[in-house]
């Protein structure tokens, strides 16, 4: 059985929605819809009766609630539910979660953090996750690639369904946790004709038909919608 997004016209393009416990890069640049197609899917989540987390290092739950009450889509009800947790990388709490007494050192660090992640997503049985963004472990463990990698190989093993934003511009210019994930998914925005037009794009499913040409996506009262009949050339 397949994961609905909570966006509107997306799951047509990936086979009805994604496998479940599996790792989903969602990249673009800055005002491309990412943080608008992750605040879908978690409220997806919780009208599912599933358990979700939002871990980020760019927001407070108070500013996300805020942008997101522009729409209409039921994100500040999922909010205060008691299904979605919040967790900002600069909480307190957050920081425990993510480096622990091991602090910058590597040998340790890395894997302890990795395994208290994991061991939280499981021990509280969330079923949807977000990260945002690849720049929390860059935060934590600087220019350690290794780290990276490691991170990246433990979200797949949680028993998660995760969505990690990637602050990428450029869709032909691949890193890691592009070859790594299970899916990628790209946010496309650029000008033309004096607009500012974008797209989605599906650059990689596993186990998934795909159509992995670029299609429009516009911001409603209720949020991003996908239209899988518009396709577009960036």
């Amino acid at each position: 059985m397949r994961l609905s997004t909570g966006v509107d016209g997306f799951d047509e393009l990936v086979d009805g929605g994604l496998l479940r416990n599996r790792l989903y890069i969602l990249s673009g640049p800055p005002g491309s819809g990412k943080t608008t197609f992750s605040s879908q899917f978690v409220t997806e989540g919780v009208r599912a009766g599933e358990k979700c987390l939002y871990l980020s290092m760019h927001e407070t739950e108070e500013e996300l609630v805020h942008d997101m009450s522009a729409y209409q889509f039921g994100f500040e009800k999922a909010a205060h539910s008691g299904k979605l947790q919040f967790r900002n990388v600069f909480d307190s709490n957050a920081k425990r979660l993510l480096k622990g007494p091991g602090g910058n050192d590597f040998s340790s660090g890395v894997k302890n953090m990795t395994n208290r992640l994991v061991s939280f997503i499981n021990s509280r049985e969330i079923d949807r996750l977000v990260i945002d963004s690849t720049m929390i472990l860059q935060y934590f463990y600087p220019d350690n690639h290794e780290a990276f990698v490691q991170f990246l190989t433990s979200l797949k093993r949680v028993d998660a369904t995760t969505l990690l934003i990637s602050e990428m511009t450029d869709p032909t210019s691949y890193a890691d946790e592009h070859y790594l994930a299970h899916g990628v998914i790209f946010m496309h925005n650029y000008l033309e004709g004096g607009g500012m037009h974008r797209g989605v794009q599906i650059v990689k499913m596993r186990g998934t038909s795909i159509d992995s040409n670029i299609h429009a996506i516009e911001f409603e009262d209720d949020g991003l919608h996908v239209r899988p009949e518009q396709q577009i050339q960036a």
